[in-house]
């Protein structure tokens, strides 16, 4: 009898050890964010102190004079190399990007609207401008064409106008930037003049204009070399100012080239993102603001850096990536897929998995417990049948 109670006595301990260890076996462990690394910039396209090209791939050019740049492949949204691509910047009319992102999909190139005179207030001195007029009467498709190829700062003031004004449009942009997970961008006037405030990077200009590409509207836009805006009488031809594209003033037209678009004010000094494409790949080159003085530098530094890129297939590996893969449609379109991927989407991800793990911990202790107790009590159960000898012999 007393072996046998002993035996029981042991058979319980173990009985609990086991189920005990089975269930902390059982309870997930809190790990490291998935994704974490795909989805934050390393430190090469992180801002502030320098950059660079991953080792293996061809140097980098010489002479690029830029306060900040990227070289990004606009499929995969892999940073190639850049130059503190976070560093917040004035954008000048780069920011345009950001604009028709924001705006380009909720009127059909087709709807008709007659300017008021409300419609142009505001518009800063020195303005570049298409040459829209009050009391005309033009089309959405016209007023991008001067959007995109004039970079007409008359014609953004209408779209604004039909948006909802400037300050709703402003805010839509600022949100939109924030979905798209670019947190370098504050704006304060659409089109990009210089205001007090107001700041990009290349990277969150990189983000914009891929985004914007997605959009078959976006691009045909963007890569229209010359076209006929209405003026009085008639029409006038108009010629895109990016020099890359449309191959003036000095400067031969990129092969491949796409679009996308150019700046200038005297805060931001010239800006560019220049989209071009080869042998399947497109690439997004952004330049912010050259210090060289050389004539034409901010579009032979883009091309330099496009050509580095285009070398570099295959060979340079990622140093960073954008945050964003997003689609969008115009206006009247079938319905689009739209994905927002960001850093803040990470943050809760992040957030959501670490309280499923949290979880997770209790509900495996509390388990145990109650396995355990239930083994110690049929233990002492049978301890008793043991002793009054109703238990096998």
């Amino acid at each position: 009898m007393a072996i046998d109670a002993l035996s029981s006595k042991k058979a319980g301990a173990l009985a609990v050890i086991a189920v005990s260890g089975v269930s902390l076996m059982c309870i997930p462990a809190v790990a490291r964010p998935a994704g974490t690394a795909d989805h934050r910039p390393a430190p090469a396209s992180a801002g502030g102190g320098g950059g660079g090209a991953a080792p293996g791939a061809p140097k980098l050019p010489g002479g690029l004079s830029a306060l900040s740049w990227t070289v990004a492949d606009a499929d995969s949204g892999s940073v190639l190399a850049s130059k503190d691509a976070h560093r917040k910047l004035a954008p000048a009319s780069t920011l345009k990007t950001l604009f028709a992102v924001t705006v380009l999909p909720k009127f059909s190139a087709g709807t008709v609207r007659q300017v008021s005179a409300a419609d142009l207030d505001g518009i800063g001195a020195g303005s570049s401008v298409v040459g829209v007029r009050k009391g005309e009467r033009y089309k959405v498709g016209d007023l991008w064409r001067g959007v995109f190829l004039r970079s007409g700062n008359d014609a953004v003031h209408v779209l604004a106008s039909m948006n909802g004004g400037w300050k709703v449009t402003a805010r839509e942009m600022q949100e939109t930037a924030r979905k798209l997970g670019a947190r370098d961008t504050t704006v304060k006037s659409p089109d990009g003049y210089d205001a007090p405030g107001q700041v990009s990077s290349a990277f969150d200009l990189t983000v914009f204009a891929r985004a914007g590409l997605a959009n078959a509207d976006f691009a045909r836009y963007c890569s229209t070399v010359r076209a006929d805006f209405p003026s009085a009488g008639g029409t006038t031809r108009i010629e895109n100012t990016n020099r890359l594209l449309a191959g003036s003033q000095g400067m031969a037209r990129y092969p491949g080239i796409i679009g996308v678009k150019n700046g200038y004010t005297t805060n931001a000094g010239n800006t560019l993102i220049a989209a071009a494409r080869r042998d399947g790949r497109t690439l997004l080159v952004t330049v912010m603001n050259p210090q060289s003085g050389e004539a034409n530098g901010v579009y032979k530094e883009a091309r330099s850096l496009l050509d580095w890129g285009f070398r570099s297939a295959g060979k340079a590996q990622p140093v960073g990536t954008l945050r964003t893969t997003g689609v969008t449609h115009g206006a009247g379109g079938p319905p689009a897929q739209t994905v927002a991927h960001s850093a803040e989407a990470d943050d809760e991800a992040r957030d959501g998995s670490t309280w499923r793990s949290a979880v997770a911990l209790w509900a495996g202790g509390v388990g145990a417990l109650v396995l355990a107790a239930g083994a110690l009590l049929a233990w002492r159960m049978h301890a008793r049948r043991d002793s009054s000898g109703g238990g096998p012999s």
